[in-house]
């Protein structure tokens, strides 16, 4: 799995920051996830699920509520409504940058804040609700005594162990949440996902949710996992399950990027920008995808460079030549392993090279051959490592020519 790309983008109340997790294929859906109520998005829930989905396939954002983690804001000025006005702002952003979020994901109050903004994102198919409460206000039980926040106008509330600023306005925009209305008239496939031992939030919260909404709807119980999800094996059982449900109700984006879908001509090999970094590429051969990236801070590390894919063709190509060999002989050769580092030196170092000044590509490439092998057997497979096909291809003059393809010319 890459690196996250780091995300930036304008929310209800100065920037928010995100991360956005990608597959290492073209995405077969847009994926939006909001965190729980003060979590934010590097709580384990949101990691684990989220690079869970990207294993599945999705490209999925998490980002902070505003006044939380990394975002800009004041968490005291914040409220439902803001949650509401940040998820539609993340989605803007996925649909300015890459494309718009087919699924909305919520855990906890972010179930809620998904089910609230859903139909402000016309794109959305399909909602998701894990461990989410049927009505937002069941998170002022989560504040203890709010008589000070009620009379004082401002107070401060311990949750989780942790102080936060709270304000009346808070309770007041919370409790005139129309969170009945919105489930009972969702225009989504909606997957309600809760433990049965929530401690958290009860259960019947998501009988609730079920029972409001209309059809189509889905209920999966998390057997045995807390609210947070802190077990590994819970957030990847959740995430590969609403992976497979989501694909029922999504498909993949074409407008990503302007990268086709289809497979490129027979023989050829397709480079495309994907994102999201900005040097992000997807490869096409034949039905395979392939993700190649820069290292930071050139790029974002969300695949190998170009000389590494370079390195593994040689490698690939010298173990399936020797491999051949060894077969066709019969000889007892196991495994083996190539192990390639490309660097340049100056030419005055390099015994076998033709010209004298300046600086030459070098590949140093080691060949592990494992098994019961004589000397003679081993020298000879070293020799025919030399004669693999991108081996000659790289020592011999190539000739490339390179002409433009207009974007609308049928490329067959």
């Amino acid at each position: 799995m890459s690196t996250p790309t780091r995300a930036v983008f304008r929310g209800s109340s100065g920037e928010l920051v995100g991360k956005l997790e990608m597959p290492s294929e073209l995405p077969k859906a847009w994926a939006l996830f909001a965190h729980c109520f003060t979590c934010g998005k590097d709580n384990v829930a949101a990691g684990r699920i989220s690079r869970a989905l990207a294993n599945q396939g999705f490209a999925v954002l998490r980002f902070d509520f505003t006044g939380l983690g990394e975002s800009e804001g004041d968490f005291a000025a914040t409220g439902f409504s803001s949650n509401i006005e940040d998820l539609v702002c993340a989605a803007n952003h996925l649909r300015d940058q890459y494309a718009a979020p087919a699924v909305l994901i919520g855990h906890s109050l972010g179930g809620a804040a998904a089910l609230a903004a859903a139909p402000r994102i016309p794109e959305v198919r399909g909602v998701v609700t894990i461990g989410a409460p049927a009505d937002p206000f069941h998170v002022v039980g989560m504040l203890g005594d709010v008589t000070p926040v009620v009379e004082a106008g401002e107070a401060t509330v311990s949750i989780g162990g942790r102080p936060f600023r709270v304000r009346r306005q808070f309770l007041d925009d919370i409790a005139m949440q129309p969170q009945c209305e919105r489930i009972a008239t969702l225009e989504a496939a909606l997957l309600v996902m809760h433990s049965p031992v929530d401690q958290v939030v009860a259960v019947n919260n998501a009988r609730i949710i079920f029972d409001t909404a209309r059809h189509p709807k889905s209920f999966i119980a998390l057997d045995g996992a807390d609210h947070l999800l802190s077990d590994r094996a819970d957030a990847e059982y959740a995430a590969s399950v609403l992976a497979a449900w989501s694909s029922k109700y999504v498909t993949a984006p074409t407008t990503t990027a302007n990268v086709s879908t289809d497979d490129p001509a027979d023989g050829a090999v397709r480079v495309a920008e994907i994102g999201p970094g900005r040097l992000t590429q997807q490869i096409s051969a034949r039905r395979h995808r392939l993700t190649t990236d820069e290292p930071h801070p050139v790029g974002d590390d969300a695949g190998p460079t170009p000389y590494d894919l370079l390195l593994a063709a040689l490698g690939a190509c010298t173990s399936m030549t020797v491999r051949m060999y060894a077969d066709r002989k019969q000889w007892p050769l196991e495994r083996i392993v190539v192990e390639s580092r490309h660097f340049r030196i100056h030419a005055k170092d390099c015994d076998e090279c033709e010209t004298g000044t300046g600086m030459v590509d070098r590949i140093d490439r080691d060949i592990t051959l494992i098994g019961p092998l004589d000397a003679d057997q081993r020298a000879k497979l070293l020799d025919i490592a030399d004669r693999c096909p991108v081996h000659r291809t790289l020592r011999s003059e190539v000739s490339i020519h390179t002409a433009e393809a207009r974007a609308d010319q049928d490329r067959g």
